[in-house]
């Protein structure tokens, strides 16, 4: 019995149709891993450069153009201020990231150093660590980072306050209830200090090969898509 294969059309056009869909959405998702690769070059490259001074005209920075940068600093810091950034594990382990204003020397900008990680009491939510502060004018080293990171927060956050615990760090807002003249990141601060902080700062995730990952399924999609109506048109074929 000779072996024929069968046009269908409706079969055809539902094959053309998921097809294009999985060819489009995986060409879409190879894109996004290629842009997020470009990014994490560049991450790589200003992460290699050396170290730039920051000085009362933080305020005027580029993000854009510095975040990753590293960067040293001399001043002092605002205890009064300090603030905790919760639900931070380090290794499993519940704690917070400690947040202390820093007043540039020479200057009346100010820029928020988020100093390290600290584990929190168990057995008490409300209570924060009590840690030293470093006085007087210190030099601090780190990187510029754009904000903390953001987490799920449910009903409203409360305006920032002295020694307050945060879910979310929303930089304007802490800018206006501190009144201080706030360059508008962060620093993730490095390097050693005596005040029971570890700044062990986990690296950031673009999630490169999730695109990677997500464009090979819908490719395969299309491509099993193809293969259905090649073999269901032979069996047609055969009856």
């Amino acid at each position: 019995m000779p072996i024929r294969f069968r046009v269908r059309w409706v079969p055809l056009v539902a094959t053309l149709i998921v097809a294009a869909i999985g060819v489009s959405l995986g060409q879409w998702q190879t894109r996004r891993g290629d842009e997020k690769q470009a990014i994490q070059n560049k991450m790589a490259e200003r992460q290699a450069a050396p170290a730039m001074t920051l000085t009362g005209n933080a305020q005027q920075l580029d993000v854009g153009q510095s975040e990753y940068r590293h960067v040293r600093v001399k001043g002092e810091f605002i205890s009064a201020w300090t603030s905790y950034l919760d639900n931070r594990p380090y290794n499993g382990a519940p704690g917070f990231y400690v947040l202390t204003p820093f007043k540039i020397a020479d200057s009346d900008a100010s820029v928020l150093i988020e100093r390290g990680w600290t584990p929190r009491d168990i057995t008490d939510r409300t209570k924060v660590p009590v840690l030293p502060t470093p006085t007087g004018v210190v030099e601090i080293e780190g990187v510029i980072r754009r904000d903390a990171g953001h987490l799920l927060q449910l009903g409203t956050a409360e305006a920032p306050k002295p020694g307050a615990i945060m879910q979310n760090l929303d930089l304007p807002a802490y800018a206006a209830a501190s009144k201080l003249k706030l360059a508008p990141f962060l620093i993730e601060q490095g390097g050693a200090m005596k005040d029971g902080l570890v700044r062990d700062w986990p690296a950031p995730s673009l999630g490169i090969e999730r695109h990677r990952g997500y464009a090979v399924q819908w490719y395969a999609l299309a491509l099993m898509a193809v293969i259905f109506f090649v073999v269901t048109g032979f069996r047609s074929g055969k009856k």
